[in-house]
């Protein structure tokens, strides 16, 4: 078994949701993006990025707007639509039942009955 398939599949599944989760705070820039994920510890390539951000303004998710820029070109900041705010919560909703449970089985002792 390959462990850093399994890894990386993990990573994938909750990619949307950390992309999310950023660009609700506010407006969020791709680099900005980039470098948040990689703080918290979660590496992530533009090349990797911009696909999703693309997949997520065309399901009307996202919307974007271009920023002049002082030092290049003009600069695509991403927001949330009403329908990618509806979209989060749904998420979050459902990290939050995937985290209890995995937390619940990860955690469990072998003297706990399997039942409980």
């Amino acid at each position: 078994m390959n462990i850093e398939n399994t890894q990386s599949q993990m990573r994938k599944g909750i990619l949307e949701f950390c992309i999310l989760s950023i660009i609700r705070r506010g407006e969020a820039y791709p680099s900005d993006i980039v470098e948040e994920m990689k703080t918290a510890g979660l590496h992530i390539l533009e090349g990797t990025l911009y696909p999703l951000l693309t997949r997520l303004k065309n399901a009307e998710m996202l919307t974007y707007r271009w920023v002049e820029s002082n030092s290049g070109p003009p600069r695509k900041y991403f927001s949330l639509t009403p329908k990618g705010e509806a979209f989060y919560k749904e998420l979050e909703q459902t990290w939050q039942e995937l985290a209890n449970g995995v937390n619940a089985l990860a955690n469990k002792t072998s003297n706990e009955p399997l039942n409980q």
